[in-house]
């Protein structure tokens, strides 16, 4: 296992956590049109579920979210990110393992 400590990430990482201070379409387009985002208990597949559950997500919490390092396991890359805001739990730092295929993401499942 590699372990950076540096918030340097691939770039349609750091392009997901840009969009995520934006909008469901933002972070939908960071995603290959199949991909799967497991988050809360739930899992959304496709562009279109994931423009959804950002979105949804957008409109019950509003959060900060700081990446502060990353690791590769197994082909996926994990980003350890400190989130503050007003969701229950506040502050608490999350996994989030991304598998890429070329400049998209393809999977991502969000781990407390």
């Amino acid at each position: 296992m590699k372990t950076d400590k540096s918030p340097r990430m691939p770039k349609p990482i750091a392009a997901y956590f840009h969009a995520d201070k934006l909008d469901g379409k933002a972070v939908a387009e960071c995603f290959a049109a199949d991909a799967v985002v497991k988050d809360e208990g739930h899992t959304h597949k496709g562009r279109a579920a994931i423009e959804k559950w950002k979105d949804d997500t957008s409109k019950k919490y509003q959060y900060t979210s700081e990446p502060l390092g990353r690791e590769e396991c197994d082909g996926k890359i994990i980003v350890t990110s400190h989130l503050t805001g007003n969701f229950p739990g506040s502050p608490v730092d999350l996994r989030y393992f991304f598998k890429l295929e070329g400049q998209k993401i393809v999977s991502l499942e969000v781990i407390p």
